[in-house]
């Protein structure tokens, strides 16, 4: 993924980009399930994308994309609508394997969409933090992930 502008020494945006990783990692691997017709897999991994991608999300919704908002508006409203789009696809998958016969093909499509996601995070929205963000903003970006990943008790 991206390496060319420096915004992976900034914490907040390593973490973000492993996520990403993660989440591009498992993508091959519903890939390879769905070809191999292990539909109680996919359905597996859907659930370990969308547990990746439930911090991931509050992250960038509640500390990262509101420091941009006011800057790429179209932008930032555009990757959350995906981000809505994305979650629902993943969350059918939430108690087991979905009976509807076009939910794999439906989930490739949206993991496809994801994947197209990830780079226009990694190569638009992260160097834009790097350049606009504040201090304040980025301790408010840590903030959100304390919270988003605190365990629950």
């Amino acid at each position: 993924m991206c390496e060319y502008c420096g915004c992976q020494a900034v914490e907040s945006i390593e973490k973000l980009t492993s996520e990403h990783d993660t989440v591009v990692n498992l993508i091959g691997l519903v890939r390879d399930a769905h070809g191999a017709g292990d539909l109680t897999r996919v359905a597996e991994l859907a659930r370990r994308i969308a547990s990746v991608l439930e911090p991931h999300t509050e992250v960038e919704e509640h500390g990262l994309f509101p420091a941009l908002a006011d800057d790429f508006p179209e932008k930032i409203a555009a990757l959350e609508e995906e981000h809505r789009v994305i979650e629902a696809v993943l969350a059918e998958a939430e108690h087991g394997t979905p009976a509807d016969p076009r939910w794999p093909d439906r989930l490739l499509d949206t993991l496809a969409m994801l994947r197209d996601h990830i780079l226009k995070e990694q190569d638009g929205v992260f160097p834009a933090a790097l350049a606009f963000l504040s201090t304040e903003q980025w301790e408010t970006v840590e903030a959100v992930r304390a919270r988003a990943t605190a365990p629950v008790s």
